[in-house]
C-alpha cells in the first residue's frame, strides 16, 4: 500500500464505539410502536443505512415520528457512552503525517459533529460529513466526494476510505478510492464478504503500518 493522499473515516465502529446511544434510541422508538426490541448483537448487524433510508421501511407512514423519538433519546446520552475504539486516537495521529483527513458517516450530521469536538477530534479533520450533509448517504459516493472536496483533494486510488462495513467498502468503491477495512467484519460476514483493498485487525495495527509508511 503507497502513501495515501488523503484519509476518509467511518465514525462508528471504526473510530468510535456510541452503539449504547443507538440501540437505545433504536429500542425507544421499537416501544412506541410496539415492535420487539433490538440486543446489541442485532444492532450491529442491521444498523447500516442512515435513518431517512432506514426507518421507512421500518415504521411506514409514521417514519417521522419514530425519527423524532429515537433522535430524542439518543440525544440524551450519546456522549456519555461514547468511548474511542481501541487504538483510534493513535491511528489518527499517525494518520496526521501523511496527509488531509475527513470522517464520512450515516451518523446525522450533527451529532457527528457534537461527537468528534466532544472527543476533541474536530480540529484533526478537515471535513465531518454526515447523513443528509450531501445529496444522499453511503454506499452512494457523494459523501466521500463531498469530503474530498472539501479537503481540496481529487477522488482517487490513493485516497483511502477506513471503514468496518461491507458498506463502507461499497461507497469506497463508488467513489474511485481504496476500500480499506478496519476489524474483522464479523457483524457484516466478514472479511471475505466485505472484500476490501487491505484490512487491519484494529486502529493498533493500522497505526503501525501508517507510521512505516510516514518513516518511507
Amino acid at each position: 500500500m503507497t502513501r495515501p493522499t488523503a484519509i476518509l473515516w467511518d465514525w462508528d465502529n471504526t473510530l468510535v464505539d456510541g452503539w449504547a446511544a443507538i440501540e437505545a434510541g433504536l429500542n425507544a422508538a421499537f416501544r412506541a410502536f410496539a415492535l420487539p426490541e433490538w440486543d446489541r448483537a442485532t444492532v450491529l448487524t442491521r444498523v447500516r443505512k442512515s435513518l431517512p433510508e432506514s426507518f421507512p421501511p421500518m415504521f411506514g407512514a409514521e417514519w417521522e415520528r419514530a425519527r423524532d423519538i429515537f433522535y430524542a433519546t439518543v440525544r440524551s446520552c450519546h456522549l456519555d457512552v461514547l468511548h474511542p475504539m481501541p487504538g483510534a486516537a493513535q491511528a489518527i495521529g499517525a494518520a496526521a503525517a501523511l496527509g488531509p483527513q475527513a470522517v464520512v458517516s450515516n451518523k446525522q450530521g450533527a451529532l457527528l459533529r457534537a461527537e468528534a469536538a466532544h472527543l476533541g477530534w474536530a480540529t484533526r479533520f478537515g471535513a465531518l460529513v454526515g447523513a443528509g450533509d450531501a445529496s444522499a448517504d453511503k454506499p452512494s459516493a457523494a459523501p466521500l466526494l463531498l469530503a474530498l472536496e472539501r479537503l481540496g483533494v481529487p477522488a482517487s486510488s490513493q485516497v483511502w476510505y477506513i471503514g468496518d462495513t461491507v458498506l463502507d467498502m461499497q461507497a469506497a468503491r463508488a467513489a474511485g478510492c481504496r476500500a480499506v477495512l478496519l476489524g474483522d467484519a464479523a457483524h457484516d460476514g466478514g472479511v471475505t464478504a466485505a472484500q476490501p483493498d487491505a484490512a487491519f485487525r484494529d486502529g493498533h495495527a493500522l497505526e503501525a503500518h501508517l507510521l512505516s509508511l510516514a518513516k518511507a
